[in-house]
Order: C-alpha cells, then structure tokens, then sequence
C-alpha cells in the first residue's frame, strides 16, 4: 500500500467532512433559548395575571347587579350577602380561588354596600392593582398602586 492510499484510508491529507453540531454552535442555541425564555416567561405570568384579574372583575359586576335585584325586591341591601351561596364569594368559582369576594361593609347596611375582590395565591404577586372594589353607585377602585383605569 503506498503512503497516499494509507493516508486517504485514514483521513489524513483531505478535510474531513463534519457532521452535527460543535460545541459552540450548541452553547450559542442555548444562550438564544435561554434569553427567549427570560423575556416570554414574565410576559407570560402578566398575561395569565391579567386574565385572573379579568374573571375577578367580571364577578364583582355580576354580584353588583345581583345586590341591586335585590335590592330592588325587597327595597334594601340589608340581608344580601346572606343571599349569596358560598361558592359565588371567590374567583373562579372552580378550582384554586385567585380572588376573595366579600362585603365591606357587613351585611347590616341597608342602603349601600361595598364589593371587594382581595387578592390570593399566586394572584398576591398582583400588586399594582390590589384589591378591586366596587359600591352601589358603580364607583370602581383598587388598593394598589396604579390607576384604576389600567385595573378595571
């Protein structure tokens, strides 16, 4: 066998043809997932936050109205909450609570009531906007920090 042909059987003397992926090629898709991942993650609890925040809300104005037929049934506030099954006084209804409804003021005022949503869980991280609130006039406000147009 001569030297060339020794030298071609063992790869010497030609580039070798590489196949996957260096080390470096790997580090640098690492570093991309990486920095993708560090952005979309709290852009992604704010969303799912946000939505938490969203279902809240939306029970808040359903127990309102519900307080004003009553309300309008029996020409007083006073005896309402009562009224109210144990299940409709957090949010969701279903599955972990993110938000404790209540009555501000008790049950013992006849002529106006505060509704509030407190934050619970994972939703306490929520803090900008706090507790949401809302009364019999429709007046809408939070304990947080922001402003209540960007809560409600």
């Amino acid at each position: 066998m001569s030297v060339q042909g020794f030298a071609e059987l063992h790869g010497h003397g030609r580039a070798r043809r590489q196949a996957g992926f260096t080390l470096i090629e790997l580090m640098i898709a690492v570093a991309i997932v990486g920095i993708l991942a560090a952005i979309a993650y709290p852009a992604y609890d704010d969303s799912v936050r946000k939505g938490r925040r969203a279902q809240a809300k939306a029970d808040l104005v359903e127990l309102a109205q519900r307080a004003e037929r009553f309300y309008t049934l029996n020409n007083t506030y006073a005896g309402f909450w009562g009224s109210v099954p144990s299940g409709d006084k957090r949010s969701p209804r279903t599955g972990n609570a993110f938000y404790l409804l209540e009555r501000s003021s008790g049950d013992t005022d006849a002529n106006a009531f505060t509704l509030s949503a407190t934050p619970t869980g994972a939703q306490v991280a929520d803090s900008g906007c706090g507790t949401l609130s809302i009364n019999q006039a429709g007046v809408r406000s939070i304990s947080g920090s922001m402003e209540p147009a960007r809560c409600w």
